[in-house]
C-alpha cells in the first residue's frame, strides 16, 4: 500500500507518516523547503510546497505505482481578528494552502490514484468548516479567524466537488482529526497527534464506500 502525505514535517502529518509506516505502508512524506529529504525505511521524504505546482521529485517518488491514499494534511491558519482588523490577504493565503493545495495534488496524482484498486483522497479538514454548525452558532465566541473558517468551508466544498466528479473511481473524505495538542490546536485540546493518526490509519482499512464523507476521528460523521 502506498500513501502520499503533505504537511509531513511536524504535528499530525509527521505522526501519520510514522503510523502508516509502522502499519506496513510505503509513504511519500511531503515537507516544505529546508527540511531533510531522502529515504528512511518505508518513508521517502520529498520537498513539495503545496503552494507550488507538483514537482518532479514527488512524481518520481510515487513512480508508476498505484496510489492508494492521498492525505492533504498541509494547512495554515491565521490569528482571530474582527472585521476592522482582518487582512483580506490572509484569506487568500489560507485558500491557496488549504484549498488550491489539495487541488494541485489531486490533479497531478490522479493518474496514479485511479491505478489503485480502491483509492482515497483524505482532506484534513476541521469541524469549524461546517456551514450548518457555524450557522447554528455552535462555535460562536471561539475567536477563530475568518481565514481559517472560510478556507476550511471551501476545502469541504472541494471534497464534495472531487467526490462528484470522481464518483466510482476515487473516494473523497473530509476528516476532522480531533482537538489536537499541536501548535494549531485550540483551548481544550485533548488528543495527541499520534492518537489521531492511529485512528485514521485504522479507518483507512474500512470498507465504507461513502463518498463524499465528512467525519471526525473522535466522534463519527459531521454535518456539512
Amino acid at each position: 500500500m502506498l500513501a502520499v502525505v503533505t504537511g509531513a514535517g511536524r504535528g499530525f502529518g509527521a505522526a501519520l507518516v510514522d503510523c502508516l509506516a509502522g502499519a506496513g505502508w510505503d509513504v511519500v512524506a511531503c515537507v516544505r523547503a529546508g527540511a531533510a529529504a531522502g529515504p528512511r525505511g518505508r518513508v521517502r521524504t520529498v520537498v513539495q510546497d503545496v503552494r507550488e505546482p507538483v514537482g518532479a521529485e514527488l512524481l518520481a517518488a510515487v513512480g508508476e505505482r498505484g496510489l492508494d491514499v492521498l492525505v492533504n494534511n498541509a494547512g495554515v491558519g491565521a490569528p482571530g481578528r474582527g472585521l476592522a482588523e482582518v487582512d483580506p490577504q490572509s484569506i487568500l493565503h489560507a485558500v491557496d494552502v488549504n484549498v488550491a493545495g489539495p487541488l494541485r495534488l489531486a490533479q497531478a496524482l490522479l493518474p496514479r490514484l485511479v491505478a489503485a484498486p480502491a483509492p482515497l483522497i483524505v482532506n484534513v479538514s476541521s469541524r469549524l468548516g461546517s456551514l450548518s454548525a457555524q450557522a447554528a452558532g455552535e462555535f460562536a465566541g471561539r475567536g477563530t479567524s475568518y481565514a481559517y473558517r472560510v478556507s476550511k468551508a471551501a476545502q469541504n466544498m472541494l471534497t464534495i466537488a472531487l467526490a462528484q466528479e470522481l464518483a466510482g473511481r476515487v473516494r473523497c473524505w473530509a476528516v476532522h482529526p480531533g482537538r489536537l495538542t499541536t501548535a494549531m490546536g485550540g483551548p481544550g485540546a485533548d488528543t495527541t497527534p499520534h492518537e489521531a493518526a492511529d485512528r485514521l490509519v485504522r479507518l483507512l482499512s474500512s470498507p465504507d464506500q461513502r463518498s463524499p464523507r465528512y467525519l471526525s476521528l473522535d466522534g463519527g460523521d459531521l454535518r456539512w
